[in-house]
């Protein structure tokens, strides 16, 4: 693989609850001379799919016990606490700001919830993009994630079909000819932040398509199954 292209995806429009996302997602690249194509990765936004699957709930964005109390329904255990940030773990193994729920590009009033099962999410919607299109395609699931030992936000999966969440390089060498003995590519999280570079957090752009991956990461994975650090293993927890 020397070039990949990642493509945002216009014409989406607004989704609310019920909504045929693969529908509208097909719909919307083709119309914009997309495809899919056999092998592209499509890129698709929590936000998107939550509100599809109806991940809303209401609440008062003044009343920040209200907030509160919805964050911690949706975690599993609240492992540090700062003012007004809580970081949780949710249901998926996640540990991430305020149980993922959030406010942003929702209407007023409402507050989104993470998907229940991302990878079935992802599953889903690719079947759906497969049955209008006849393509393909492997789909990722995208949210903005921190990270604890930098600033800034980047884009990383949440649940993924058709691709390996992983990359596994041990056992292979690099330029040197040294076995590599720990490198694992989470490949999902790498093609999440490159998609968002084309989608924004402003630009009303909930999906891309990710074009040129190799194709040897085009298997079936999971993220919870490969990415989700198990507690025992985690230094931090």
């Amino acid at each position: 693989m020397s070039r990949l292209e990642v493509i945002g995806v216009e014409g989406i429009g607004e989704i609310g609850p019920g909504d045929d996302l693969a529908g509208v997602i097909a719909e919307a690249t083709t119309a914009a001379g997309l495809g899919p194509v056999d092998g592209d990765v499509v890129v698709v936004t929590q936000k998107v799919v939550s509100k599809a699957e109806g991940r809303l709930v209401p609440i008062d964005p003044e009343d920040r016990r209200g907030h509160r109390a919805v964050v911690e329904s949706e975690a599993v255990r609240v492992l540090r606490r700062r003012g007004d940030l809580v970081i949780t773990e949710t249901s998926h193994g996640f540990v991430c700001a305020n149980a993922g729920v959030d406010l942003s590009n929702v209407d007023d009033g409402w507050a989104a919830l993470l998907p229940v099962d991302p990878d079935r999410s992802a599953r889903r919607l690719r079947d759906g993009l497969r049955a209008r299109t006849g393509a393909d395609v492997a789909v990722v699931i995208s949210d903005t994630f921190g990270r604890a030992w930098r600033r800034g936000l980047t884009d990383v999966a949440i649940g993924c079909a058709g691709i390996g969440a992983v990359v596994d390089l041990r056992g292979t060498t690099d330029a040197y000819g040294r076995e590599l003995a720990v490198t694992e590519v989470a490949v999902v999280d790498e093609l999440a932040g490159a998609a968002e570079l084309v989608m924004g957090k402003a630009s009303g752009i909930p999906a891309a398509v990710v074009r040129g991956v190799e194709p040897a990461w085009l298997r079936r994975g999971e993220v919870r199954a490969e990415i989700v650090r198990p507690a025992s293993e985690d230094l931090f927890r």
